[in-house]
Parts: structure tokens; C-alpha cells; sequence
């Protein structure tokens, strides 16, 4: 039999922080919106005493050493919680209504996903604008954590190979996620006050510039505006762009640039393959722009660069309806949200790393079929790639198409669209946020879907958030055996 108490312990101070947080909206609206203050101060009571009930009822479990099953159940715990909390303040707002849309929202932000149900944000109080880019800020720290210290750990996907990297002289699991989230929180809130910063510069309001921050770091998408950055300006669009790709770059990297070590930057090769793919990505698409919608070049470019990086770092920001730029440019933004990021950064879908491992792979063999005798090895950052790292990106990769195939299926059962239905499963499961079609696309929103699909929907979130190990280990019979 599992204990639950140590993880639930840690997942009490979770809970309790985040009714803590909520009193910075209820201020906000207290001054700005006082009709709205209610809801974020009844849900920061009934959040808090809830976390501080679950920390004191457990609290004699507080320092004992988590099993391989404990750390899974921390792991899909705190984001299948959570939401649940994050969502009461949408509760008490007409638009969202009902507890399905409150706990999507949530899922959706603390997911750094970006789809949302609200279809007048105009018209939402700023506590609920805040806390919006609160929930996508706090999930961005939190995956950062997550994938340098948890998935290395539990062999995830092949995050192992970095199991050594920066940070493996730390001891303990939960102490190690003390230390590195001191050193990334420090580096993550620098960035952030840049990034507000930058887009007061470029003519934002504080209030959107510092909302707008949250979700750039995040690479959540959630917007204060409708159009999200489409009325913006451009200099908004050039400076979500540069912080779209800080964030989405191994924030490990960060912390070696502030002990003044730029070497393992310049050297890592998910980097520069990222970079790579970018670069790819928007030629083509300012190439197909400026011959095919219009002869401004620097549109063209903005444009292009803007809703590129947006689609494949999996922000979900949309400063132009890419739906109407042709059959060509929507398909090539389709498989770009299928690359995402570098690992250890905010992003999420797949992984740069995953992809050049598997054409390693793949390369090695080819080798073998022109040389059967002769020994060949994938490699990696220069070094030898074990088995067990290929079986499990192999196997990250079985999953995941499965993954995909299932929840576009089980969206289709619902009564969606083929287009909706396969766009809505790689939107969530990547947590890119908009998805394709007239419905859920960048023009439109979530909350026209039934309640069915959205629970399909904040599912796909979660397994696509804790890169789907984490979370189908948990319906495995050894897992409870063990």
C-alpha cells in the first residue's frame, strides 16, 4: 500500500500558496473592479484552509525520503489538484459559469496550454485577467522544475540523459527541487520583469505589460484582449518573439550563464537544432507571405516570425488569423507544434532533443545496412547514447501517436468536427492552446465545445504537460503492486 501522506503534504503547502496568491487579484479588484472581489476572496479562504488543513494533518511525514511511487503520485497530484483550486475564482464569473469551463481555464493555464472558454476577455475584471497570467506564470516555473529534477529521475521519455547535468551532486529528490527552483525562480523573475519591461517600452499599459510578461515566460498564450496581439503594435510583436525563444531555450543554461560559463549554451545541440527549425520555419512562411499575400516585406517577416515561434514554442499568442494565409501555411504550422522546445525550458509538445535522438538513431542504422559488420553507435552532445535512453524516447514516441490518435477519436465521438477533432487533440496534447478551423482556431475559442470534449480535453493538458509516462504509469497494475 502506497502512503499518500508525504506527497500530500507537499502538495498542501502547494495549495495553501496558491490561496495566498489569490489576495493579489482580490486587491486588484478591490481597487479597479470592486463587484468582482467577492469570488477571488471566498476562493483564497476556502483554497488556503484546505492546504493548511491537508500540511497539518500530514505534517509528521514532513522530511521522509519519497519512493519511485510517491514521486509519481506528487508528480500527476499537484496538476490534477491544483486546477481544481485555481479554477474557483472563474466560478464566480457569468462567463465561465459552471465547474466543467472553471477547471479547464485552470488546467489550461497551469498547463501553460493557452485555450480558453472565455469569449468576451474585454470584459473580464482585471483580478481575473491577472490571475489568468498568474496561474500560466506559476505552471511555467513549476514545468521547469519539473523536467530538471522529476523526469530525469522517474526516466522519462528519455530525460535521463540529462539526469547528471548541473545539478547531481544534490542529494534527495524534494531538496534538489528546493535548490534548483531557488536558482531558476531567480532567473525566471529576472526575465520577467525584462520582458514587462520591454513591452512598456514598446506602448503597453503596466497592467497589460506585466500580464503579457507572465504568459510570454510561461509560453502560456493567455491574452488580455480578444485579438491578442493583433492590435498590439509591432514592436509587441518583437519583443513577444525574443522572449518567446529565452523561454524557450534549458533554463540550466541560464544558471551555468550566471556562474559565468557560457560554454554549455553555445555547445548544447537541442540549441542550436532549435534554432535551426526556426529559422526554417519562418523563411518558408515569410517566403510564402511575400509572394502570395503581401509585397510588405517587414508584415511579411513580422508576421511570419511572430506566429512561427508562437506555434511551435506552444504559446498560442496569434497576432494574425493564420487560417486565411493558405492550405500550405497552415499545414506547415500544424507539424511545427508537434517539435516544440528545448527540454528544461517552459515549452512543451515532443522536444527538439527527442527528434535529433531518433534521426541518431535512425542514422546509426542506415550505417549498419551499409556496413553489416561494422559497429555503430547513436550519439549525442558528442557522446554514446545508451539503450535504455533510445528505448524510451521509442517508446515516448509509440505513446504519444497513440495518445494523439485516441483523443482525436474520443473528440469525434463527442459530435466535433474532423478538423476540430484532430487540431483540438495536438492543441491540447502539445499545449499550443488554439487549434485549427473555424471553431477553435486563432479567431475563436473553446466554449462553444460541449462539456464532454472539454474534459477530454483538459486530460490530453495533464498527459501532454507530465510527457505521458508520468501520468499513464499510474493506471498500471505494478505500479500499485510495487
Amino acid at each position: 500500500m502506497i502512503d499518500l501522506r508525504p506527497p500530500a503534504y507537499t502538495v498542501g503547502w502547494l495549495i495553501a500558496g496558491l490561496g495566498a496568491a489569490m489576495l493579489i487579484p482580490w486587491a486588484v479588484d478591490t481597487v479597479y473592479a470592486p463587484e468582482a472581489r467577492a469570488g477571488f476572496l471566498a476562493s483564497a479562504l476556502a483554497t488556503f484552509l484546505f492546504g493548511a488543513f491537508l500540511v497539518i494533518s500530514c505534517a509528521n511525514t514532513s522530511g521522509q525520503r519519497y519512493s519511485l511511487q510517491q514521486t509519481f503520485m506528487l508528480t500527476s497530484g499537484v496538476w490534477i489538484i491544483l486546477p481544481i483550486f485555481g479554477g474557483l475564482p472563474f466560478l464566480a464569473n457569468p462567463q465561465s459559469g459552471n465547474v466543467v469551463n472553471a477547471y479547464f481555464e485552470a488546467m489550461s493555464g497551469l498547463t501553460t496550454t493557452g485555450a480558453t472558454i472565455f469569449t468576451d476577455l474585454d470584459a473580464l475584471s482585471p483580478g481575473v485577467k491577472l490571475w489568468r497570467g498568474m496561474l500560466q506564470w506559476f505552471g511555467g516555473v513549476g514545468i521547469i522544475v519539473f523536467a530538471m529534477v522529476f523526469l530525469p529521475e522517474l526516466r522519462v521519455g528519455g530525460m535521463q540523459i540529462f539526469r547528471t547535468e548541473g545539478f547531481d551532486t544534490l542529494g534527495k529528490i524534494l531538496p534538489r527541487a528546493v535548490a534548483i527552483a531557488r536558482s531558476v525562480f531567480s532567473i525566471y523573475l529576472i526575465l520577467t520583469l525584462a520582458c514587462a519591461v520591454a513591452y512598456s517600452i514598446a506602448g503597453l499599459g503596466f497592467f497589460d505589460a506585466v500580464v503579457h510578461a507572465m504568459t510570454t515566460l510561461a509560453t502560456g498564450g493567455f491574452s488580455n484582449y480578444d485579438d491578442s496581439f493583433a492590435s498590439l503594435g509591432a514592436a509587441a510583436e518583437y519583443v513577444g518573439v525574443t522572449f518567446m525563444l529565452l523561454a524557450s531555450l534549458p533554463f540550466v543554461r541560464y544558471v551555468q550563464l550566471a556562474a559565468f560559463d557560457g560554454q554549455p549554451l553555445l555547445r548544447d545541440p537541442q540549441v542550436r537544432g532549435f534554432f535551426i527549425v526556426i529559422i526554417m520555419l519562418v523563411s518558408a512562411l515569410v517566403l510564402w507571405r511575400a509572394l502570395f499575400i503581401t509585397a510588405d516585406f517587414e508584415a511579411a517577416f513580422r508576421k511570419a516570425l511572430f506566429n512561427g515561434v508562437s506555434v511551435m514554442t506552444g504559446t498560442g499568442f496569434a497576432s494574425d488569423n493564420y487560417m486565411l494565409w493558405g492550405s500550405f501555411p497552415v499545414a506547415l504550422l500544424f507539424f511545427a507544434g508537434l517539435i516544440g522546445g528545448c527540454a528544461g525550458s517552459t515549452t512543451c509538445s515532443v522536444k527538439v532533443f527527442r527528434y535529433q535522438l531518433l534521426f541518431a538513431a535512425v542514422r546509426a542504422q542506415v550505417k549498419r545496412l551499409h556496413v553489416p559488420h561494422g559497429v555503430f553507435h547513436p550519439r549525442y552532445a558528442g557522446q554514446r547514447v545508451s539503450d535504455e535512453v533510445l528505448s524510451s524516447v521509442i517508446a515516448f514516441f509509440m505513446v504519444f501517436l497513440i495518445s494523439l490518435a485516441v483523443i482525436a477519436v474520443l473528440l469525434g465521438m463527442t459530435g466535433l468536427d474532423m478538423v476540430t477533432s484532430i487540431s483540438g487533440a495536438v492543441a491540447a496534447l502539445c499545449n499550443i492552446g488554439p487549434g485549427l478551423g473555424p471553431v477553435i482556431g486563432p479567431a475563436g475559442n473553446y466554449a462553444a465545445l460541449n462539456d464532454a470534449a472539454k474534459w477530454i480535453l483538459a486530460a490530453a493538458m495533464l498527459l501532454g504537460r507530465l510527457e505521458l509516462m508520468a501520468v499513464i504509469v499510474l493506471f498500471t497494475r505494478q505500479f500499485w503492486r510495487g
